[in-house]
């Protein structure tokens, strides 16, 4: 399967301003871009990548005051595979998880397992270990908030979510995160492209979600509590604790978002090919 993704965004600065972008596709998935146009600025301005300490591109550029676009566009070979399921997985003993993924364990900025610890071992103290235990976890947060555009708050943590019992797709994530690592399962994370492909189309798209990743059985796992199905062609950009280390961007100073268009859609062998002659 092919799948064309990019984006658009405006930003305003009032000054010149460092700016942090995490928007290029993970490294994992560098050897599967079969057509790549690197991000382009208007006004141009230079800018470099570098991998930050979780293992994502990092775009880094400064932006001049005003008005300034960037905008990318790509083809990836995906294997048109849902989300596995593994339903036997188990859990790996506290004492056998890897020390780099000790950290995905403790609660962080958004995920307040202090917090939500007690709540976590009554809601699923008792259902099975595994694989069960974190579907149970995305059934609740599930069921339990309701998603919402409108919805949308960047400072809203996953004890604030459970609370009010609504929010976006990060807040679904960094819930599910949480009562993970209460769980002593270790959760991290993720964001990227996601387009409708194999559902019925949204009629409110947003080709740009969150996830979530658990380590089981030796390996990280894909899980989606908000819509809770396996869902194909998620094309991961950056992982992380929370949304803090994974923004979409990060000034150094005051800016606007004035514009954010993204795309996510399949295309043929011979949209490919059409694609490659106009832009050669």
């Amino acid at each position: 399967m092919l799948i064309r993704y990019g984006y658009e965004l405006s930003f305003n600065c009032p000054q010149p301003t460092l700016m942090l972008c995490l928007l290029d596709a993970h490294p994992e998935r560098s050897q599967e871009i079969r057509y790549e146009v690197a991000p382009s600025f208007h006004p141009p301005v230079a800018s470099i990548i570098y991998t930050d300490s979780f293992g994502n591109y990092v775009r880094k550029f400064i932006a001049p005051p005003g008005d300034i676009m960037m905008t990318a566009d790509a083809v990836i070979e995906d294997s048109g595979l849902p989300d596995p399921l593994v339903l036997d997985a188990q859990e790996v003993p506290l004492e056998d998880v890897p020390n780099d993924y000790l950290i995905f364990l403790l609660g962080s900025r958004y995920c307040e397992t202090d917090k939500l610890n007690n709540i976590a071992w009554d809601l699923f103290g008792s259902t099975p270990r595994g694989w069960q235990r974190v579907q149970a976890i995305c059934d609740f947060v599930c069921d339990h908030l309701t998603f919402g555009y409108e919805y949308a708050r960047a400072t809203r943590t996953a004890f604030e979510a459970f609370e009010e019992r609504r929010g976006v797709c990060r807040d679904f994530a960094h819930l599910a995160v949480t009562f993970c690592r209460c769980m002593n399962i270790p959760a991290r994370y993720a964001n990227g492209f996601l387009g409708d492909i194999g559902v019925p189309p949204d009629p409110a798209p947003m080709d740009y979600n969150a996830w979530f990743e658990v380590f089981l059985d030796g390996r990280w796992f894909t899980f989606d509590a908000r819509h809770n199905i396996p869902r194909i062609g998620r094309i991961t950009v950056a992982r992380g604790r929370d949304a803090t280390d994974i923004p979409l961007a990060t000034s150094f100073g005051p800016h606007q978002l004035t514009r954010f268009k993204v795309w996510t859609e399949e295309v043929t062998e011979e949209d490919l090919q059409q694609i490659l002659r106009r832009s050669a």
